[in-house]
């Protein structure tokens, strides 16, 4: 017999009240800013081998991580005022309309294998494909139509990205900076997986890829400042102030981490993939440089980032979902700003931003405050569009593609 109405609209209620609960537990901070410091050496982690448990001012006793300095709890009425909001007070614009399709060029496997090495694309989001040492490399892969729990609900994609899943060249490395939906896309990794040698995690995210069917020697989980070498380039982990969990029982399960990338100088494309146990930890001089932000609010951790590293040829850096409401685990576009200026940067690509509606700002908002801030600055800002190859050590100009008719 079918449900009657009123069970019905009870079932779909709550589903519904799930699937926000469980995006709004995603979204709420309990960590505030917090001083970072610099270990005298970094720890080297041999390819195939994952770093030990994580230090005990950022580990709690059962287990959990945490920011170093810790701030009071969000709140209930807090969090159902945030509730409310992202709910039934949603703004218009923080969506592309029909009129302000988000422009993607079309790639290929072909196109691809031809570019110069030190070649970058950004596919959407914070995934971005880089060609290094004639390798390639993946930041936080999210393909699928939702960066969510469910494939019926939640923050689906703006555009679709520029090349799909099966045309995608062997992959040397999958780097990933934490394990929310919006990094960390199940059904994806499940797909990339036999085309990647590598995957390079937090702490604690790798046993997830692991618990999925990734095999374990694919596997490298570092702590804030461990270094590896696959590709014949340098991956360091660094540090970040954010938060991770996939459900509402698993809050800080895991790691969260930015990550470093160097080629070294003079260093060949037929270099070993591995190098096992030698990584240096301040390496001299290398070739090229950039930096990966993941998720994360502003913190004194970028000047200690930019104070061992030297400087960054670009930076590739969180510039959307902010809101004054989690200040601490997202930047707010001055923020991102200064964030590059502690870095060392030469250049700045905002990402986190043109592909999933997570926050309550408009959608173009990230890019129109970024451009304004780095003028202001002085700051040379790369935008390309979805799919557009990016000479990473001299980037062709990039135009403001988001200020298309209203």
């Amino acid at each position: 017999m079918l449900m009657s109405i009123p069970r019905l609209a009870w079932a779909i209620l709550i589903c519904f009240v799930g699937v926000v609960a469980v995006t709004v537990s995603l979204s709420v901070p309990r960590t505030a800013a917090a001083s970072v410091s610099l270990p005298a050496d970094a720890q080297v982690a041999a390819p195939g081998a994952s770093a030990p448990a994580g230090t005990a001012y950022r580990r709690d006793t059962d287990g959990t991580f945490h920011n170093p300095v810790s701030e009071p709890k969000q709140g209930f009425w807090k969090t159902m005022g945030l509730f409310w909001d992202v709910m039934f007070r949603k703004p218009a614009g923080t969506a592309p309309s029909a009129a302000q399709a988000v422009p993607v060029q079309p790639l290929t496997l072909a196109q691809l294998q031809a570019a110069a090495d030190q070649t970058l694309y950004r596919l959407g989001h914070s995934t971005v494909l880089l060609k290094l040492q004639g390798r390639f490399f993946m930041t936080d892969p999210v393909f699928s139509e939702r960066a969510s729990p469910f494939s019926f609900a939640g923050p689906k994609r703006f555009h679709a990205p520029p090349l799909a899943l099966e045309d995608l060249p062997e992959l040397e490395a999958v780097i990933l900076s934490h394990d929310h939906y919006d990094h960390l896309d199940e059904a994806t990794v499940k797909a990339l997986a036999p085309k990647v040698r590598h995957f390079l995690t937090p702490l604690g995210v790798g046993k997830r890829l692991i618990d999925w069917g990734v095999p374990a020697e694919k596997v490298q989980q570092l702590d804030w400042w461990q270094s590896t070498r696959v590709g014949g380039v340098t991956f360091t982990a660094t540090p970040a102030q954010h938060f991770s969990g996939r459900s509402l029982w698993d809050r800080n399960s895991t790691l969260w981490a930015s990550w470093v990338m160097e080629v070294p100088a003079g260093m060949s494309k037929d270099v070993p993939a591995d190098v096992p146990g030698d990584v240096p930890s301040q390496p001299a001089s290398p070739a090229l440089r950039v930096f990966f932000s993941g998720d994360t609010g502003y913190f004194d951790g970028f000047k200690a980032i930019g104070e061992r590293f030297g400087s960054f040829d670009l930076t590739l850096m969180e510039t959307g979902a902010y809101d004054a409401r989690w200040p601490y685990v997202h930047m707010q576009p001055e923020q991102t700003l200064q964030a590059h200026l502690d870095l060392r940067g030469r250049r700045l690509m905002p990402i986190h931003n043109g592909t999933f509606d997570l926050a309550m700002h408009r959608w173009q908002d990230p890019f129109e405050r970024i451009l304004s801030l780095a003028r202001l600055r002085s700051v040379e800002l790369v935008t390309p569009i979805m799919g557009a190859p990016v000479d990473i050590r001299q980037p062709a100009p990039t135009s403001a593609w988001w200020q298309s008719p209203t």
